[in-house]
Order: structure tokens, then sequence, then C-alpha cells
């Protein structure tokens, strides 16, 4: 519940410090005293956007500050949910600067407007006449009839089970989707496949088959040079080796003479022996260097393979041409993997639609069962509010689709005058009406579920003497059980309060200013007086506010 206002610098509000407390709490004023832009304060900490014209001084920040008692509001999940830090006193601040930017905190976390409103709408929730009308929403309809029903639990295990059933009916989409697009490419990846897989591609293969190639492609060459250079080592005299042997003697004659004439003696001697060994690698290579006509012709089929396979697949390498022949095995061994998670998948829809229509037959049964008695008490509450014939009917109507609430619809219709056929609420009732029934379902939505903290803002409009008593005696029970806050314009009302704040207006220098103050003993009964006959109260007018407070009490 709210247990704290702050509001400083908001539009005529200077400074004022505001506790609330449990129960029923009212607050009067004149009209264009302020009492709205108490609850446009209010709506900038539920996460309402802001403007500079929210600020009194420009060149002062607003700051508006709330503190909430949420213990009893099971709000955990949704700080975990918001990445905010849990305390059951929590405080939420708004300042706005005088460069018109906004900054919202949660116990002093920085948060967003989303975050904000996320968490406002489960604290504070705000009624005026025109807000009513979502009485005439179907979803809103359902949720009272649920609620008097004692569909929580069973409704939060079909939202779940709803949610699921709608994930996998997208997957089974989506895999039909694919299994279409696969049919449809089924017959040209499979050619693709086929034919890398036929190519029977080895990776090093292409630069293997490439050396080969230019091996056989130039063997004349390679022959004759090979002659020539074996030539060059062992021609008589003239010949590389001859010669070298002629030096090495000559050397190993002065070897003795010196370390340096020993080294260089040695060094003769290796590569005496490295060029020997190159002679007879030369002429080995050009003993087996023939050319094969028919092998050339193999490998320049292959290379052509190869190469036209690279160009098909955009390829710059067998490597990579091996790489797409892998990505498409998979995706032809995907293909047919989807029919068995298509029949799996649908197996497994077809379970959950079950266990969804037995949750959703129980939800229908406990609505059904509760109908009548949440009409009589409706009708019973409001003939207390001066509509002795309002009659309700609700009927629930099956439907072949699910819904996140059930398989069915709820036609709530509605009639305020005997005789007449009901009809649906927004065509039947007046704004009037709509309050007054607005306020008997809170009424009893209060005794069968845990209410956040409930402003009704002049929701009393229309109606008087009596009957202002009756809403305000309801009021005052709601406050038994729950956060009420009622900004109203009748004593009848005002006097059931048990705690009462005055918003008025005062003029301070050259500025007009927006005060608020609790009410207390004489005060109260001279602002129920003065709302009962106006500025000049009679002893009359002071009689009736003391008979208010008492029957209030």
């Amino acid at each position: 519940m709210l247990t704290n206002l702050h509001i400083k610098n908001y539009a005529l509000i200077e400074e004022v410090n505001l506790s609330f407390d449990a129960g029923f709490t009212v607050i009067t004023g004149e009209t264009g005293a302020g009492k709205s832009i108490l609850l446009g304060a209010l709506g900038l900490i539920l996460g309402k956007r802001a403007d500079l014209s929210s600020i009194g001084d420009p060149e002062s920040k607003c700051v508006i500050e709330a503190q909430f008692q949420v213990g009893n509001y099971e709000l955990k999940s949704l700080f975990e949910r918001e990445d905010l830090d849990y305390e059951s006193q929590t405080i939420i601040r708004r300042e706005i600067l005088p460069s018109g930017k906004s900054r919202a905190f949660v116990n002093d976390t920085p948060v967003t407007l989303n975050q904000l409103s996320a968490l406002g709408e489960r604290l504070v929730d705000i009624h005026s006449q025109h807000q009513t009308l979502e009485l005439t929403d179907n979803a809103f309809q359902f949720q009272v009839l649920d609620a008097f029903a004692g569909n929580e639990t069973l409704l939060g295990e079909y939202k779940l089970a709803y949610k699921n059933l709608k994930k996998e009916q997208q997957e089974l989409k989506k895999l039909k989707a694919e299994q279409a697009e696969a049919l449809r490419e089924e017959e040209y990846k499979n050619f693709l496949l086929n034919e890398l897989l036929e190519a029977n591609l080895k990776p090093g293969e292409q630069e293997t088959l490439e050396e080969r190639y230019e091996t056989l492609n130039n063997v004349e060459q390679i022959t004759a040079g090979l002659a020539e250079a074996h030539q060059s080592f062992t021609r008589e005299e003239l010949g590389v080796l001859d010669q070298l042997t002629a030096i090495k003697v000559r050397v190993s004659k002065l070897a003795g003479f010196g370390k340096e004439l020993a080294d260089l003696n040695e060094r003769l001697e290796s590569v005496a022996i490295e060029l020997e060994d190159i002679a007879e690698s030369v002429d080995l290579i050009a003993q087996n260097t023939e050319g094969d006509p028919e092998e050339l012709s193999t490998m320049e089929a292959r290379l052509k393979l190869f190469f036209d396979l690279q160009k098909k697949h955009s390829a710059g390498s067998v490597e990579e041409v091996i790489a797409i022949r892998d990505a498409l095995d998979e995706e032809v061994q995907s293909m047919n993997d989807l029919g068995g998670k298509i029949a799996k998948l649908e197996k497994n829809i077809a379970s959950a639609k079950e266990k969804l229509d037995t949750m959703a037959a129980n939800l229908s049964h406990k609505r059904s069962e509760k109908i009548k008695p949440l009409t009589q008490k409706l009708e019973a509450i409001l003939s207390q509010l001066g509509m002795p014939n309002a009659r309700f009917e609700m009927r629930l109507i099956p439907t072949e689709e699910y819904r996140d609430n059930g398989k069915e619809d709820l036609e709530f219709l509605f009639t305020a005058n005997k005789g007449m056929r009901a009809q649906e609420l927004k065509k039947a009732a007046s704004g009037g009406e709509l309050s007054r029934i607005m306020l008997a379902i809170k009424s009893i939505l209060s005794d069968f579920t845990q209410l956040s903290t409930l402003i009704f803002d002049e929701i009393d409009t229309g109606v008087s003497g009596e009957v202002a008593l009756k809403m305000g005696q309801i009021m005052k029970a709601m406050g038994k059980r729950m956060q009420l806050v009622s900004i109203t314009h009748l004593p009848q009302i005002a006097g059931q309060g048990a705690h009462h704040f005055k918003v008025f207006k005062k003029d301070k220098e050259h500025r007009t200013t927006t005060g608020i103050e609790l009410l207390d003993g004489d005060m109260r009964i001279n602002e129920l007086a003065e709302m009962l006959g106006g500025k000049s109260t009679s002893e009359a007018a002071l009689d009736h506010a003391r008979q208010l407070l008492g029957e209030g009490r």
C-alpha cells in the first residue's frame, strides 16, 4: 500500500509531504483546487510521461517520491524479471530536470519508464468515470468472473500450457515451411550432392595433380635439360666431377701445411660427395622421366573437373568444394529428418490439446457455477446504490479456438430498467451507472483477491442523497480489506472516510499554489459543513456534518 507521498515543485504544488494509512481515505476540495494535480503527480510515479509543463518553478527540478509497503503483493518475481532489488518498503522517485530530461529510480536504482509502468500497475489502480469503460472489455469481465470463481491457480496453469502450445504450433509451422521448401529443393540438392560424391574429392589432391601435370606436360624439356646437366657432370676432362677431382688432388697435397688448408680440403671432399650424389639423382630422374599421353589426358580431365566444380560452387579450392559437399550432405540428411520431427511434434501438440481441453472444461465448469451468485451479489449492491431494477445476464459460449483464458466467450449483458431486454454494457449503461457497477465489482473483488491501492477519482459523479451514503458505506467496508482512496465532492462519502485530506488553493506573493492538509476534529466538521451548505455554514449544516461523521464511525 501507499504509505508516503512527497511532491516538490510540481505544477501549483511547491512542496507537500503526505502520509497515508490503511483503510478508507477521502480527499476533498473545491473544483479547481488541484485534486487532479495530486493524481497527475502520482501518475508520474506510475510511469506516465512527463514534460516541462509539469515543473512549477522552471529554474528548479521537480521531484516526486512515493513509498510503498509491498510485502503482501507477491512482487518478488516481478522485481527479479525487471532486474530490480526487492525491498518490502519500496521507494519510487521521479525527477524532471529544467532541461526537460526525466529520470526514474526504484530503491535508488535507475529504471526505464517501461519498468516503472510494469511495477506501477501492480501498486496503484486509479479509476475515474472515464476509466470505468474497461468494464465493457471482455478480458476484464473474464477477470471478474475468474476472481469470483477462484480460478487463479487453474487459470495460471492453463495460460502456461496455452503458451507452450502456441510455441509448439509455431515450431510446427516453421518445420512444415522448411519441409515444403526442402521438397522444392530436394531434387536439385540431391543432384548436386551426388555429383560431388562421384567426384570423390580429397584434400590436397589438386596440388599433387597440378605438380604431376606440369611434369608430364613438359617432359621433353625436362629430359633434355637433365641430359645436358648430366653431361656437364660426367664429360671426360671437361665434366664438373673430373675438374673437381683434379682440384681435390691439388688441395689434398696442401692439407698438411695448416689448419685452414686442412679445412678447405674437407669442404672439397663434402662438395665432391654431394655433387656425385646430385649427378646420380639427375641421371635417375632422367631415366624415370618419360611421356605418358594417356596419363596426361586423364590428369587434364581430372583438373578440369576440379576447376568446373569450383566455378559452379563459387569456391576457391578443392577444400572449399569438399566443405560445400559436406554441408549439402547435412542438409539432405536434415531434410530426411524433418518428417520424423514433424510427426513427433504433431503428437506432442495433440497431447497438449487434450490437456488444455480438460483445463478449459474445468475453468468453464467453475465459472458456470459462480455466474448466478455473482450476478445476485452485483444486483444486490446496485439496488443499494439506487438501481433496484438492475439485472445482469452472463453467458458462456463455447468456441472451437483456444483463447488465452479458455475455450469460450463471455456474454456480459445488463439492463437498469424493469422489462427491458439486457444488452452489452457499453450500450445499456450510462456513465454514472458504469461508475456504480465498477464500485460494486471492486467491492466484491476485494473479498476474493489482494487488490493494489485503489483510487476512485470522482467515481460518485451523478449520485446524491441516500445513494451517496450507501456508496460511502460500501467504500468504508472495502477499506477494511484494502487501502482505498476516494476523491469526492459528496459529504455523504467524505464522512465515511477513516482519514480525510483537503486540497486547497492559496495566494503566495505573486503566485497561486496548491496545498494539502490532513483534517481532524473541528476542521473536518467544518469541511463537511461547507460541502453541505457552502462557505457560510449554518448550525444545521454543522449538526448534519457531525451526524455524517458519527454514522461514518
